[in-house]
C-alpha cells in the first residue's frame, strides 16, 4: 500500500484514540431546571447537572457574592432528584447502571479495536488485538467478579456512588408515616442545600471512598431480616446489585416493585460481561482478514459514538418519564423529558443541551471517516 496514505490515516487513528480518553474524562451533555423559586442571583445556571461516561455530576459552581455566603456549592445532583421525585420520577443514579460500569471497559476496547484497524498484515493486527482483548478482559472479570473489585474501577464512578448514597434518607425515616417522610426529606434537602459538609464528599480518595460503600453495604445488611443478609466481597457485581435497589427505593422503597427492577438489571449486567467478551472473540477471529466486514468493525463504532450515545441517552430519559411511581406527591401523565433544546414542565423551564464531550466525539468522527475513506481508496487501488 501507498506508505504516504497509510502514515496519514494511521496519524489520524491516533489522533481518535487520544480524544477518546479525553471523551471519557469532559462531561459529554449539561441539563439545567431554571424556574422562580430559583433565582438567578444564587443559581446562575439554574439547577445543574452534567452527564459524563462514567456517572453523573454536579454542575452549578460556587456563588461568590457578599450578599451570598457559601461554604461549598449547592450539590445539584441532589436538588434536582428532589425536585423530579414529586412527580414519582426515580433518582438520576438509576439511569444508565449498566453504561456507567462498564464503561472503562468498552472505552479501553474501542481504543484497541482503533489500533488493530491501523495494521494491514493480518499476524500484526491479530497480535495487537489478542493481546489488547487479553489484558481488557483480566481487567474486567477482576473488577466484575473479583473479590475486592471496585479497587480496579475509576475514581470518577466510585465518587458517584457515594455521592449517590450520601443523597439517601436515612433509616428512621421507614418508620415515618409517608407524609412526615416526605417532611424529613425536605428537611435533609435543605439542610444539605445549605452547605451541610457530607461524609463522601470529604473523602476524595478511592479507597476511602470505597471503604465508605463497604461501610453502608453492611449497615444496610445489618437491617435486614435473618438469612437475608450477605456478605460484602467488594466485587462490581455486587456493588451494581445493590447500589441499584438503594438507589429506586430512596424515595419510593417498594420491595415488591423494586426487586424484579434489581433482577432484571443484574442480568442484563452479565449479560453485557459475556456479549463483551464474545465480542472481542468474534473481532478477534474476524482479523485473519484485511479489509471484510469485521474489519471495518473495529473502526465502525467510534465512528458512530456520537449516534450510539443520543440513542442510549435518549432511551434512557423516555424510561424516566414513563417509569413513573405512583407514590410521587403529584399525578402527571407519562412524558418525554427534553432530549434537545428548552422545554417546560410544570413551573419549570428544562435546558438540555451537548457539552466539550459530545463535540469531541463528533470530531473524533470526522478523523476516523477520513482515515476510512483513505484507507478504503488504498483498498479499492490495491484490487
Amino acid at each position: 500500500m501507498d506508505s504516504k496514505r497509510t502514515v496519514i490515516a494511521n496519524l489520524l487513528v491516533l489522533v481518535a484514540i487520544g480524544l477518546l480518553a479525553a471523551i471519557y474524562y469532559s462531561p459529554i451533555w449539561w441539563v439545567s431546571l431554571t424556574a422562580p423559586n430559583y433565582p438567578e442571583e444564587a443559581f446562575p445556571d439554574g439547577v445543574r447537572i452534567h452527564f459524563h461516561m462514567n456517572g453523573v455530576f454536579n454542575g452549578c459552581r460556587k456563588v461568590e457574592k457578599a450578599e451570598i455566603l457559601e461554604e461549598e456549592g449547592l450539590d445539584c445532583v441532589h436538588e434536582m432528584d428532589t425536585i423530579n421525585h414529586y412527580v414519582g420520577m426515580y433518582p438520576i443514579a438509576a439511569g444508565g447502571v449498566v453504561e456507567r460500569a462498564f464503561s472503562p471497559f468498552l472505552v479501553s476496547m474501542l481504543g484497541v479495536m482503533l489500533l488493530g484497524f491501523m495494521f494491514t498484515r493480518p499476524v500484526v493486527r491479530m497480535g495487537v488485538l489478542g493481546a489488547g482483548f487479553a489484558v481488557i478482559a483480566g481487567w474486567m472479570h477482576l473488577t466484575w467478579y473479583g473479590e475486592g473489585g471496585l479497587q480496579y474501577q475509576n475514581t470518577g464512578y466510585i465518587s458517584a456512588l457515594v455521592t449517590a448514597l450520601d443523597q439517601d434518607t436515612s433509616k428512621e425515616e421507614e418508620d415515618l408515616s409517608p407524609g412526615a417522610a416526605i417532611i424529613a426529606r425536605l428537611k435533609a434537602s435543605l439542610e444539605e442545600s445549605g452547605g451541610k459538609p457530607e461524609r463522601g464528599r470529604q473523602e476524595s480518595d478511592k479507597a476511602g471512598n470505597i471503604e465508605h460503600l463497604r461501610s453502608t453495604f453492611e449497615n444496610d445488611q445489618e437491617r435486614r431480616a435473618p438469612g437475608l443478609a450477605l456478605q460484602w466481597n467488594g466485587s462490581g457485581a455486587q456493588m451494581l446489585a445493590w447500589h441499584y435497589g438503594k438507589t429506586l427505593g430512596r424515595y419510593f422503597n417498594v420491595p415488591e416493585e423494586i426487586r424484579p427492577m434489581v433482577v432484571n438489571m443484574t442480568l442484563a449486567a452479565n449479560g453485557v460481561f459475556w456479549g463483551i467478551i464474545a465480542a472481542m472473540g468474534l473481532l478477534l477471529f474476524g482479523a485473519r482478514r484485511t479489509g471484510g466486514i469485521l474489519y471495518w468493525m473495529l473502526l465502525l463504532p467510534a465512528l458512530l459514538l456520537p449516534l450510539l450515545f443520543l440513542v442510549d441517552y435518549s432511551a434512557w430519559l423516555w424510561w424516566y418519564g414513563h417509569r413513573l411511581n405512583d407514590m410521587g406527591a403529584f399525578t402527571v401523565k407519562p412524558f418525554m423529558p427534553t432530549v434537545f433544546g428548552d422545554g417546560k414542565v410544570a413551573q419549570f423551564t428544562t435546558h438540555s443541551y451537548p457539552s466539550i464531550g459530545f463535540g469531541l466525539m463528533l470530531l473524533t468522527s470526522l478523523v476516523l471517516g477520513i482515515a476510512a475513506l483513505i484507507r478504503r481508496k488504498q483498498f479499492a487501488e490495491q484490487d
